[in-house]
């Protein structure tokens, strides 16, 4: 992500310049815009950046919140499945079950049920995020590729390549509502 925004930095600074030298050259004025647009499109890249790596991290806080409870459900299992199996043997040692033992069974299971309903919310929670992630990397792609049009745009002195950037930077822009409202 830092060598996309490192690229992304690196355009708009050349293209700043350029059209820098153009105004005071007396040249077409259209590059203003173009400069001052691509500005505007870096800062949304920034926060759509900022929104969509804040999502990767929950996404991924929220998948180890999962599998913790899942190992939890697990152990909760294993400990049941040791008792009954201790219980097995001791009748076929013609001794008595501990009552205890089948207590605690079923306490565990019980407890096993609230562990995995714990564990899916946890699971749905993270594949919100990762969705949300990957709408507003969406959007960062495309005002990546804005700012790379409109500064050849510049380099190139065709206004018709600043319009197709602000395009993509309009649809950029409808992939940052999205993930807003998502």
């Amino acid at each position: 992500m830092d060598e996309i925004e490192n690229y992304s930095e690196k355009i708009h600074e050349q293209s700043n310049e350029h059209a820098h030298h153009m105004l005071e050259e007396g040249k077409e004025r259209w590059v203003l815009f173009v400069a001052l647009s691509t500005a505007l499109i870096a800062v949304l890249a920034a926060i759509t950046g900022l929104l969509a790596g804040e999502h990767a991290d929950e996404a991924m806080l929220s998948q180890i919140r999962a599998s913790d409870q899942w190992a939890f459900y697990q152990a909760k299992g294993i400990k049941s499945e040791t008792l009954n199996q201790s219980s097995k043997l001791l009748v076929a040692l013609g001794k008595a079950p501990v009552a205890e033992d089948q207590a605690k069974i079923q306490e565990n299971k019980k407890e096993q049920a609230e562990i995995k309903e714990k564990a899916e919310e946890f699971q749905k929670e993270s594949a919100m995020h990762s969705a949300k992630h990957s709408i507003f990397a969406r959007g960062i792609t495309l005002f990546q590729i804005s700012i790379a049009i409109g500064a050849i745009s510049i380099i190139v002195k065709r206004r018709n390549l600043w319009l197709v950037s602000m395009g993509f930077a309009c649809v950029g822009i409808f992939f940052l509502i999205q993930g807003l409202l998502f």
